[in-house]
């Protein structure tokens, strides 16, 4: 997966779910919770995403994340790089399955 593509889906991910955990983001991506982490910390460095504390009712201490005015941003240009790069790889594959019916 393409980097700014990752960065682009944990960043849709946390947009439609602030409370989400970096396990549960890195289950549903097939990623490592490592990379997941490594991620989250690079865009919270960049600024274009805010951790903040809230308190279970269990007591335990978690976390929210929020997409700051940058990082909105620069996810709607994410999703626009996306967008293209997904478009010419499914051209590039309608082309090669072109190929391949005219082989049979």
């Amino acid at each position: 997966m393409h980097k700014s593509d990752t960065e682009y889906l944990i960043l849709k991910i946390i947009k439609d779910n602030p409370r989400m955990t970096q396990r549960q983001m890195a289950k549903e991506l097939g990623l490592s919770l490592g990379k997941t982490n490594y991620v989250i910390n690079a865009l919270i460095d960049r600024g274009w995403l805010k951790l903040n504390n809230f308190r279970r009712s269990d007591n335990k201490l978690g976390y929210i994340y929020l997409l700051t005015p940058e990082g909105i941003t620069e996810k709607s240009i994410l999703a626009q790089n996306f967008l293209k790069r997904k478009s010419e790889e499914y051209n590039r594959l309608k082309q090669e399955i072109e190929k391949l019916k005219n082989e049979l």
